[in-house]
């Protein structure tokens, strides 16, 4: 029997770790939410927001919204001290394939306080 490589079985682990965008978001679906950050995870292979925003009818719900990993946010200006928890921001991304489950993928983000800004934030 041959055995493999080490190195080779290390450098196909990241693979499976990692997901295609079409099979979670829908490109086709975007949507804009106006909320306040509860929890920023900064790291990779990507960041997460969780961002507290009333829903049609006024009720909260707390969003999932996945962004950049933190390296490349890194090369784009992003720190982990960007956004804090209470940072009211308004997030533009691609809907998750189960709306129900209220996730977003980061298209753009603005934080109106400051003028911060982050990739697009329209339609």
């Amino acid at each position: 029997m041959k055995r493999m490589p080490i190195a080779l079985i290390v450098a196909a682990v990241p693979a499976f770790a990692h997901h295609s965008f079409n099979a979670e978001y829908s490109a086709d679906n975007k949507q804009m939410v106006n909320g306040t950050v509860v929890q920023f995870l900064y790291r990779n292979p990507h960041s997460f927001l969780q961002v507290d925003a009333p829903d049609d009818k006024g009720k909260m719900v707390r969003w999932t919204v996945e962004w950049a990993g933190g390296g490349q946010l890194g090369q784009e200006g992003v720190t982990r001290d960007t956004l804090k928890p209470g940072d009211r921001v308004v997030i533009f991304g691609n809907l998750g394939r189960h709306p129900e489950d209220h996730r977003l993928r980061m298209i753009g983000i603005q934080r109106p306080s400051d003028g911060f800004k982050w990739g697009g934030t329209s339609n």
